[in-house]
């Protein structure tokens, strides 16, 4: 990463967050806080049947209640993803009350009856009635003769694992205000992708994408379900243009559970062979999902297991289970995550059958290059992750032979997996400002929604244009600025930041350039190669004493401003190169041997996730992503009631995620590394990677304590009774 000669680096620090002080004192203005003059109310009525006709919706009696203001049950003039009179999914919307209070409008929309004709209906994906169709984004793969291999394997570890539905369960509910001024349209949205958001409402609408505005300048988390526009955002700006006047809707917290996606339930077989001394011969992934019959949603569960260990025999299949449910989505880690569990268990005990340390296992099968795509990798450091972390976390200390490290009726087990995630990158732009009163602003189209952006790019920004940090402001969240992927994927950093990057080396470039042409710069006729900057001030290298400020540049001009948009494009690397960020993830487990209950003690991870930006908000993301994986491995599941496809535990109360009394002592460390090929900063992906390994390593530490291989999710206390 390229910075001016001498200029204070920012990149690198573990700076506190710049807009911390907005969160902890309230100031920061999430959706559902946003006011309008007229604002009216909304919530929508829910469908509560799986499958079937609306065949009469009665709202005389919402009508009749105070404040309530209109019962929309006509949807004509918006494009839904599904006819709001055939019911595909318990939850769906069918008609939207409008009140004078959110209060009225919930009281209203307890009022409405709804008959149905009802229809068969599948919700179960276990159901061995529900047919199966190829995931169209990850095609059926093979090399070598993997069912071969593996009959002629000396070991064989042939196990089939599910994992239960998983709900994100941000803090921050779902929420959209909308209003239209003639025929264009302002939306405050919670989205995790302002431009596409106002694509998606312009091709609802049938209008122009320059008449739609969308604005999310704070996330209160998302982890991937604020990724599209859902229906609820939709019929929020349909109910606004209507009324004629401002709507605010806010999903209550079981709506969350049926309105917007989720993290599928998944079913995989993983069958590993391998030869006496270690050496893999015969990989075959198997996996199912399930997903909305209305709309698939495709999510990559067999690429972890193609590439991630060397074997000449491999084959994977992907299959979607379409069920009448509404469809799920990416959740942090998608796809991944769910299938390097499978992949790090069975390796797991692969090593156990083996007798082997599942370390060693690992490093004896380390991959030359990419295997599934025959190419070479942009880095990979997995083997030093591992040796790096098992050091910190004192793996030597593990016994190898499971249920006999005790303490009194505390049966303790250490498990470890690998960990990666796709190194993704989007053409991204970014506008870089220097103002006369001595400030910079910095703009693009992302979003914040936890991972610290606001933060990371002010660094970026001010590296790049040789400024202090506290001179310079980024600005997000607004689809009036320069165009940026969707916030997800770990691709932000790599991407946004490289434009943003590129934006402010260009904009010191463009100063350096005027400076040396303007006659009455003191840094007239001084080649650009012999220019450097520090806080602001250009001067010459061999002679600093000669230079000037940008101000002094832009007051000698009378210009109140310079800028440059600069757009980065993610070109072909992901073409040349396998890019992916890794990690090894270490747990410790105590298992109540008389109980059953599970405790995670510690965990410890090492990363090779390329430059670090900000080790204080990467750390932040590494905890966060263990606390969600401890969830997933022993909290976190969905129950239907697939009678209807009603979800039983729609509430906080009943739906697990780990609380304090769950969290043990976390910690995390990152190689000093780059990736340089992925992009200009030699960045790679973070917050997804921080997730992947973990659900696998208490499920290994939980064998190595109890001698019980649990291969379902989450890890309960009836299946170690």
């Amino acid at each position: 990463m390229t910075t001016p000669t001498g200029s204070p680096v920012a990149s690198g620090r573990p700076l506190s967050r710049v807009d911390g002080p907005l969160k902890v004192t309230g100031r920061a203005t999430y959706t559902a806080d946003h006011h309008a003059d007229n604002l009216v109310f909304a919530t929508l009525v829910d469908a509560t049947i799986a499958r079937g006709t609306v065949d009469s919706i009665e709202t005389t009696a919402a009508l009749q209640q105070t404040d309530v203001l209109e019962v929309i049950t006509d949807f004509t003039g918006v494009t839904l993803p599904f006819d709001p009179k055939q019911v595909q999914s318990y939850g769906q919307p069918i008609a939207v009350i409008l009140a004078a209070t959110s209060e009225a409008a919930l009281h209203g929309a307890s009022l409405v009856t709804v008959r149905y004709t009802e229809a068969p209906q599948q919700t179960n994906l276990h159901d061995a009635a529900a047919p199966a169709e190829p995931n169209t984004r990850t095609p059926d793969y093979s090399r070598g003769d993997p069912e071969g291999a593996l009959a002629a394997a000396a070991v064989v570890s042939d196990l089939h694992y599910d994992i239960a539905r998983n709900h994100h369960n941000p803090i921050e509910l779902s929420a959209t205000v909308a209003q239209w001024n003639g025929d264009r349209l302002t939306v405050h949205d919670k989205t995790q992708g302002v431009p596409q958001s106002q694509a998606s409402l312009a091709r609802a609408f049938g209008i122009p994408v320059e008449n739609v505005r969308v604005i999310c300048p704070f996330v209160g988390g998302a982890f991937g379900n604020a990724l599209k526009v859902w229906p609820h955002e939709l019929l929020t700006a349909f109910a606004a243009r209507r009324i004629g006047h401002p709507v605010k809707l806010v999903l209550t917290r079981k709506q969350l559970y049926h309105v917007v996606g989720f993290r599928p339930a998944s079913s995989q077989r993983l069958a590993i062979g391998a030869d006496r001394t270690g050496t893999i011969t015969s990989i075959i992934n198997e996996s199912s999902i399930e997903s909305s019959r209305y709309e698939h949603y495709l999510e990559q569960t067999a690429l972890y297991a193609r590439f991630m260990y060397d074997s000449p025999n491999m084959r994977s299949t992907a299959r979607l289970v379409p069920l009448d449910i509404n469809p799920p989505a990416p959740m942090r880690g998608p796809g991944t995550v769910t299938g390097a569990y499978a992949m790090e268990c069975a390796m797991d005990d692969l090593a156990h059958q083996l007798g082997v340390d599942p370390i060693d296992l690992r490093l004896r099968n380390e991959p030359a290059v990419d295997q599934s795509e025959g190419l070479p990798f942009s880095t990979r450091r997995v083997t030093e992750c591992f040796r790096r972390g098992a050091d910190a976390f004192d793996w030597s200390r593990r016994n190898q032979v499971p249920g006999v490290t005790r303490e009194g009726h505390l049966l303790i087990g250490y498990g470890t997996a690998a960990a990666a995630y796709h190194t993704l990158t989007a053409d991204s732009s970014a506008v870089a400002q220097a103002n006369a009163d001595g400030t910079f602003e910095v703009r693009s189209a992302t979003l914040d929604m936890g991972p610290g952006t606001y933060t990371s790019m002010t660094q970026v920004a001010a590296d790049a244009l040789g400024v202090p940090m506290s001179r310079v402001r980024f600005a997000l969240g607004d689809s009036d600025f320069p165009p940026a992927p969707l916030h997800g994927g770990s691709m932000t950093m790599a991407s946004v930041g490289s434009a943003v990057h590129t934006a402010g080396n260009m904009l010191r470039d463009r100063f350096i350039r005027t400076s040396i042409l303007d006659p009455r710069s003191p840094l007239n006729g001084v080649r650009t190669d012999q220019v450097d900057v520090v806080d602001g001030r250009m001067f010459a290298t061999d002679d600093p004493t000669r230079g000037e400020t940008y101000q002094d540049l832009l007051r000698r001009r009378g210009w109140n401003a310079l800028d440059s948009q600069q757009d980065w494009d993610a070109g072909d690397a992901a073409e040349r190169y396998s890019m992916w960020a890794y990690g090894a993830v270490f747990a410790e487990v105590a298992v109540d041997e008389l109980l059953g209950t599970v405790r995670v003690r510690r965990m410890h991870a090492c990363y090779d996730s390329g430059r670090i930006i900000n080790p204080k908000l990467a750390h932040s993301q590494a905890i966060g992503g263990m606390v969600g994986g401890i969830g997933m491995a022993l909290l976190e599941s969905t129950h239907l009631d697939y009678r209807d496809g009603k979800i039983v535990n729609a509430n906080l109360a009943d739906y697990l995620v780990p609380v304090n009394a769950d969290i043990p002592a976390l910690d995390a460390e990152f190689l000093p590394a780059e990736d340089m090929i992925a992009d200009p900063l030699g960045v790679k992906g973070l917050a997804e990677v921080v997730i992947v390994g973990v659900p696998a390593a208490v499920a290994n530490a939980v064998f190595n304590a109890t001698g019980k291989r649990v291969t379902e999710l989450p890890i309960t206390l009836d299946t170690l009774l």
